[in-house]
């Protein structure tokens, strides 16, 4: 089986984030395919089947399949682009999320995903407790969204991810504000699993950008999310739909042997 780790949402190594792809020439168990994302041991590995004019594209945790996954999309893109699809210019990827397609766009490329618009919530007591900083808001989609008051408070947040996972509705976390340089800024966090804090995160945009469309009153944006490793991500609310672009640069190539 074909393998690649790329660094998606980056144009430089060891930045972004790493995500694993695997080509299949043929289905295999969904009992492989998760040992596989266990030994890689990367917060996701995304498994890639043909199927007719489409791609059948899975996204799975050391731990459990997921429903959406953008950076390991963008990194699907990225190889089915340079060494399957070489004259491509879109592709169509058919998901637990439904349709996603992503495009060649001024270098760029360009994910088109769901909109999932968060709906406010209160602020509780646990949520003060387990970020031990202010709060502005707090609101609720896939994954919960706390608004803090600077692009500070992001940065240098220590969430206690044992209370994180005590707050109800809480699976996963985005802490967020408006950014300096970029439109906002966001960190992202899983508790309880391997990676507790993923590096950036595709899928958390499609709650966080028409979030912050309506509250800039703008429609292109440009997030930067500041986890250790970084990136960046060009962003543009569509309504229903959200477009997330980004860079993505190959890390590794090889083979995996069952």
């Amino acid at each position: 089986m074909k393998y690649f780790i790329v660094d998606a949402f980056t144009d430089h190594h060891f930045s972004g984030n790493p995500a694993g792809v695997c080509l299949l020439e043929e289905p295999i168990a969904d009992e492989i395919m998760q040992n596989i994302a266990a030994e890689n041991n990367l917060a996701e590995t995304a498994f890639i089947l043909k199927q007719g004019n489409e791609y059948n594209l899975r996204w799975f945790t050391p731990e459990q399949e997921f429903d959406l996954c953008g950076h390991a999309t963008l990194a699907s893109a990225y190889v089915l682009f340079q060494f399957v699809d070489k004259k491509a210019e879109h592709l169509v990827f058919s998901t637990q999320s439904g349709i996603l397609e992503v495009t060649r766009n001024d270098g760029l490329l360009e994910m088109d995903f769901p909109s999932r618009p968060p709906e406010q919530i209160e602020v509780t007591e646990l949520m003060e407790n387990a970020l031990g900083v202010p709060i502005m808001e707090a609101h609720l989609s896939r994954d919960m969204i706390l608004v803090l008051q600077t692009e500070k408070d992001v940065y240098e947040a220590v969430p206690d991810l044992d209370i994180v996972s005590k707050i109800p509705g809480c699976v996963n976390l985005i802490i967020t504000a408006q950014g300096r340089e970029a439109d906002f800024v966001s960190r992202y966090f899983t508790p309880g699993i391997s990676i507790p804090e993923d590096p950036v995160t595709g899928s958390a945009h499609s709650s966080l950008i028409p979030f912050w469309a309506k509250r800039l009153g703008k429609e292109k944006l440009t997030a930067h999310q500041l986890s250790k490793r970084g990136g960046i991500l060009y962003c543009q609310d569509k309504g229903d739909r959200v477009k997330i672009s980004g860079n993505a640069i190959l890390y590794l190539a090889g083979e995996i042997y069952l």
